[in-house]
């Protein structure tokens, strides 16, 4: 619930910054968050084929595609878990406190999976770095949305995208370091580290995530509440102190832009507990709806989405590629997810968010042919695999910008975490269930079956509002 008061918000003026106003240093502790999510996301991709043999009896690299679903699918189930109970605690809490706290979860997750001993204790800890993870992925996106400017809302959640994409190489290129042993290009990495004597190349990778949430988490210490957030729980000059302290950076070389009907006039006050947010949710029409369009969308793009970012390798080993040639796809592929994260800061903005799921299917459609109709030759399976993973990463941060600008401030982190949660957990069943089964299929088969979720999520996706260059409160009228 929430009420209206008197007076002027003091949000009137950061829709009119000409760029966001955070320091270097707070772009870079959201980015690092970001960075981590991904890495978390990808590091099991080529990693697993080592862990799977290591702890899970009777696993080969040949089978660890039938091993996999699990560990992935825990993992997804711990996001849901994270987003639906810490997510609903930052619309009450703040934002910044528990950006703080989702990341001490991650990085005990991170250093559980570093010393896990068996497939049980590991299924585990990937379920507690998801709880984190799901936190952080629903907190830092609707974070973003709340002190960016509106009409530059999706240019920098997709340079936070870029970070993200960073992370997802690191995770692959590490593991392929750490944990493939060393192979001639492009039949694998030349100086990989994996022999006889270093088979525990899997704990680092994981290791390497505990140390970087620790980071994460003393940078973040800095960084300002969400002025918005501030605002709903009538805090206004808490509020208009981090506007102002923005606005010194964001004018620093350009002058505030004009005054216009669409910037935000925001006096709402939001009241009730922690779990109001959810009954206000559900019991909307409008935004319950909004929910269960967006949800559906994800979830099915999700089916996809983890798919290949969890399991591409080791699908790859199931139709005859050596482990260390899968993880040299992965990892080259990798090239597209930073493609999609620089092209997307650009384009973004221009088309309306609720497209973009669709462009990207239809180009994932066409990497996948181009994957199979290469028959093994070195060139074209590289660049189908680029365009496969360009195309599953395009739509991600419009979507992000979509979820977070579709419902109030006053639930929106809520309505985000449930969004994200029926993404996540509906994903990671379907990875659960389906890798294994797909895998085993001719590899076109394979490819365009995990495929069609996220062709048959942009269609359902096509029903969510417009929200492109509107403030965020006109979008929630």
């Amino acid at each position: 619930m929430s009420t209206l008061r008197a007076g002027v918000s003091p949000l009137s003026r950061l829709d009119r910054f000409p760029r966001w106003g955070l320091s270097a240093i707070s772009v870079l502790t959201i980015g690092l968050g970001m960075l981590f999510v991904q890495y978390d996301i990808f590091n099991i991709n080529v990693s697993f084929v080592q862990t799977c043999a290591q702890i899970i009896g009777g696993c080969t690299p040949a089978t660890s595609d039938q091993f996999i679903g699990l560990p992935i699918f825990l993992s997804l189930l711990g996001y849901g878990i994270g987003a639906l109970v810490l997510g609903p605690m930052s619309d009450r809490f703040g934002r910044h406190r528990l950006l703080i706290i989702a990341m001490v979860i991650t990085g005990l997750g991170s250093l559980f999976s570093t010393f896990a001993g068996d497939a049980t204790s590991f299924s585990l800890s990937r379920l507690v770095t998801g709880i984190g993870i799901g936190a952080d992925l629903a907190i830092i996106n609707v974070y973003v949305s709340e002190i960016a400017p509106r009409r530059m809302r999706g240019r920098y959640t997709s340079v936070l995208f870029f970070m993200a994409a960073l992370g997802s190489a690191l995770g692959i290129w590490l593991g392929l370091f750490l944990t493939t042993p060393m192979t001639p290009w492009p039949q694998g990495l030349p100086f990989a580290l994996a022999s006889d004597s270093f088979t525990s190349g899997w704990r680092w990778v994981y290791a390497v995530g505990a140390i970087l949430a620790a980071v994460s988490i003393v940078l973040r210490i800095a960084l300002p509440e969400s002025p918005r957030w501030l605002a709903t729980r009538g805090r206004d000059a808490e509020a208009a102190a981090v506007v102002e302290r923005m606005e010194q950076l964001a004018t620093r070389r350009h002058p505030l832009l004009p005054a216009s009907p669409e910037d935000s006039s925001s006096t709402e006050v939001a009241t009730g507990g922690t779990w109001s947010g959810v009954r206000e949710l559900l019991t909307s029409r409008v935004y319950l709806r909004r929910l269960l369009v967006i949800g559906a969308a994800w979830l099915l793009g999700y089916v996809t989405l983890y798919s290949f970012a969890g399991a591409f390798t080791s699908v790859l080993v199931r139709q005859g590629y050596t482990a260390p040639e899968a993880g040299i796809v992965s990892a080259v592929g990798l090239t597209g997810f930073l493609a999609a994260a620089v092209v997307a800061r650009s384009v973004v903005d221009r088309i309306e968010r609720k497209w973009w799921m669709l462009i990207g299917g239809a180009i994932t459609v066409v990497g996948a042919v181009i994957v199979v109709a290469g028959g093994g030759a070195t060139v074209m399976t590289f660049l189908g695999a680029i365009l496969v993973f360009f195309g599953q990463n395009i739509w991600v941060p419009a979507q992000y910008a979509l979820t977070a600008e579709s419902f109030p401030t006053r639930f929106r982190t809520t309505a985000y975490a449930l969004a994200d949660s029926i993404g996540h957990v509906g994903g990671g069943l379907g990875v659960f269930l389906l890798v294994g089964i797909f895998s085993q299929f001719p590899l076109l088969g394979s490819l365009l079956g995990l495929i069609a979720f996220l062709i048959v999520g942009a269609l359902i996706n096509l029903l969510a509002p417009r929200t492109r260059n509107r403030s965020l409160e006109e979008i929630s009228a």
